[in-house]
């Protein structure tokens, strides 16, 4: 299987080139610039076939983009809701000016076809390792949004299926391909603020997940199949409302909450400023531990990170500060330092200098083609993951925790334990 997909577009172009010449030779044959990636196009055996998983509100930028890239070519889209799905086939075939793109409620109808070379995953978070399992079990790559996992145990079967099949993933962690995350990680790594000690993250809240009284299943929406493994509430539409300030984010039956929300992008950062990419934090603690207002957790021998703490000054939704000066940054090209003039400094040739992307979907494609490791790749997704699940571990239970980032395991702590994984609602197991 490894070997199929490492060379799955070889191998299209190999067959269709062989279809052109066969035809050649049975009668003269005009063959179009745009079909040979003359003129600007992009020959069809040489995109980047896909498939495209939920279309909620998270997939718009990412559907948008992959159309309007003449080196991709989708090929199915998939969602539990009818309409959406099918609005969703209707706005490729007119992109595209045919009617061959496929129409799926099932993920695996998907993973079935072989002429499909990536998924993209962008469903609530409970969907994301078993879709993108399925994928890279079937010789495909994968882009798979943040958190990447729901639990610890399933983001660690997600890396190693990974590496056993050879595959490419990329987590949407797209601060990771902007420029000011990048340099503010830079200015870190290479000791411009002197050691780090205190690292503050804005993560916000979401509301509370209510009771909800049920309500009718609209028609044309699977909704046992978009609870999946998680356990069974009846329907209500504020429980799957794909809602930025709460819906199904405010219940922690479909991940954890702000931790994995905005967690899994300012945790990200702070993980790849400080070398952490593969390892983590060793201690979890949930607010009033020792007196806290805010809860966090620390590296051995390393700084303490609050989340959301008062004594945040920059203004910045991640906070960087070391012994000889800060660091503060944030979206929209937010980067500031103390003393000022630091963040406009450059880089020595003998400094570090980080993987320059300016493109979280490019650097994607390029891994598909390359299959050179993405800037997000799933190990350091699921070291980031695990750091979101964590923290939502010590909120739920208010208490703090010990973790062993190289085995894996919480210390000292049956209880917490439990939640490194979760049970599944059958058939929908890993």
């Amino acid at each position: 299987m490894m070997n199929s997909k490492k060379n799955s577009l070889s191998r299209r172009n190999l067959l269709r080139s062989t279809g052109v010449a066969a035809a050649a030779v049975a009668a003269p044959t005009v063959i179009p610039s745009s079909a040979l990636g003359f003129g600007g196009f992009t020959a069809p055996s040489n995109r980047i076939t896909l498939g495209m998983v939920g279309f909620g509100l998270m997939m718009k930028g990412h559907f948008s983009n992959m159309l309007g890239r003449k080196e991709v070519q989708i090929l199915a889209v998939c969602d539990v809701d009818t309409k959406k799905r099918e609005e969703a086939k209707g706005k490729v075939d007119s992109k595209y000016g045919n009617n061959d793109c496929a129409c799926y409620n099932e993920h695996e109808k998907i993973m079935e076809r072989r002429d499909i070379d990536a998924c993209f995953v962008i469903t609530p978070d409970h969907w994301h390792v078993p879709i993108s399992m399925d994928a890279i079990r079937s010789g495909k790559d994968v882009y798979v949004e943040k958190p990447m996992s729901l639990t610890i145990r399933e983001g660690r079967m997600l890396s190693d299926a990974c590496r056993r099949h050879g595959a490419i993933l990329q987590v949407g962690s797209q601060q990771r391909s902007e420029y000011s995350f990048g340099k503010a990680v830079e200015m870190v790594r290479n000791g411009w603020i002197g050691k780090v000690h205190t690292v503050y993250a804005r993560l916000g809240r979401f509301p509370d997940g209510k009771v909800l009284p049920e309500e009718e299943i609209p028609e044309g929406f699977d909704y046992d199949r978009w609870l999946g493994s998680t356990p069974w509430y009846p329907y209500n539409k504020n429980r799957v409302l794909g809602n930025y300030g709460g819906g199904w984010r405010s219940y922690w039956e479909y991940g954890s909450r702000k931790n994995g929300d905005w967690g899994a992008h300012h945790y990200d950062i702070i993980q790849w400023a400080l070398g952490m990419d593969h390892s983590g934090p060793e201690f979890f603690f949930p607010i009033g531990y020792n007196g806290s207002t805010s809860q966090g957790y620390k590296y051995k021998n390393g700084p303490t990170i609050y989340r959301d703490s008062k004594d945040a000054k920059m203004g910045s939704m991640i906070e960087f500060h070391g012994e000889n000066g800060s660091i503060g940054v944030g979206r929209s090209g937010d980067l500031k330092s103390i003393p000022g003039e630091l963040k406009n400094k450059p880089l020595a040739p003998s400094e570090i200098h980080l993987q320059a992307t300016m493109s979280h979907h490019q650097n994607f494609l390029d891994g598909i083609r390359t299959r050179k490791r993405t800037i997000a790749d799933v190990e350091i997704g699921h070291r980031t993951a695990s750091i979101c699940h964590l923290s939502a571990i010590s909120e739920r239970l208010k208490r703090p925790i010990n973790w062993n980032p190289a085995t894996e395991e919480i210390v000292g702590d049956a209880e917490a334990s439990k939640w490194l994984d979760r049970p599944r609602r059958a058939p929908y197991t890993l």
